[in-house]
């Protein structure tokens, strides 16, 4: 990829909201195929998409990719030709099939800012708005702009109703039933308890509704009301943020009957089907060697 291009692709996985892994070559010790400032992108299916090195370290950097994002962490990894004991700060990878060089290669999970709803136009909405886009978060108003629907709640991290009774019971309901983690309402205890059982909900559902919304910070101004409330909803952010979970893949890993590498068993690795029974390869040097002889390879 050229460099417009790889800001083009990037900026449309962030607009899409869609998780990925960016990494880097920070160190290549010849012979490799890569160079420092190599970059790449795995993708929570294996895809990968541009290059840090050849069909080796392709295997290890989908596999590596893909423990990223499940552990959410940045990681360093390196590459190296021949065993190497454990390194602080760097997960070790003996890759036999390199052609002799090393890599160290910086690997970044790159998630979706948490999506926050708003519903309302409220002095407290719009602070909501501000102050949450200065955290970093994604906030939107809950309606679709362009024909006042609902929206689609599905990665939707938070709902934070402050209409002051326009719209509330709706959208109160819609989000606890799509599941959305967290969803407050601002209002006093008392018209948020009548609110509340007003709704066609069953008590836990109910218990479900933060009112109202936000930590008790002793905050008077729409600002510093946004700011309790978005305080609680990083306070239950274990509990609350869904983003994090839809990133993480499940993984499942084969051994190459070649040169026993870990490969993980995803669409994009390499794989053939002999005798009604699937192997998993690192590259397709060690594929071609299967296939031509699978018996001497069928019982590893």
């Amino acid at each position: 990829m050229t460099g417009a291009t790889w800001r083009e692709r990037v900026e449309q996985l962030q607009a899409q909201r869609v998780p990925y892994v960016h990494a880097r070559v920070v160190l290549a010790e010849r012979p490799t195929s890569a160079k420092p400032g190599d970059e790449a992108i795995v993708l929570a299916d294996g895809t990968v998409e541009g290059f840090v090195g050849g069909q080796c370290a392709l295997a290890t950097l989908r596999a590596q990719g893909l423990a990223v994002l499940e552990r959410r962490e940045s990681t360093l990894v390196r590459i190296a030709p021949v065993p190497e004991p454990d390194q602080p700060g760097r997960v070790v990878v003996h890759n036999p099939c390199q052609s002799g060089g090393t890599l160290e290669i910086f690997m970044q999970a790159v998630l979706p800012a948490p999506l926050v709803r708003v519903l309302g136009t409220t002095p407290i909405a719009v602070a909501l708005a501000e102050v949450g886009t200065a955290m970093g978060y994604d906030v939107f108003p809950y309606e679709d702009s362009c024909c006042g629907s609902a929206p689609d709640l599905a990665t939707t991290d938070a709902v934070v109703v402050a209409s002051h009774g326009n719209g509330e019971e709706a959208a109160l309901e819609q989000a606890l039933r799509s599941g959305v983690p967290y969803v407050g309402l601002v209002a006093s205890r008392k018209r948020g308890a009548a609110v509340l059982g007003s709704l066609d909900l069953t008590d836990e559902e109910r218990a479900q509704v933060h009112t109202p919304a936000g930590l008790d910070i002793g905050a008077r101004t729409p600002q510093e009301v946004a700011l309790s409330i978005l305080a609680e909803i990083v306070a239950n952010r274990g509990a609350t943020l869904r983003t994090p979970e839809a990133a993480a893949p499940a993984l499942e890993k084969a051994i190459d009957p070649i040169c026993h590498m870990e490969v993980v068993m995803v669409p994009s690795s390499l794989h053939a089907e002999v005798d009604g029974k699937t192997w998993w390869f690192c590259c397709q040097g060690c594929l071609d060697k299967f296939v031509a002889n699978p018996a001497a390879y069928a019982g590893v």
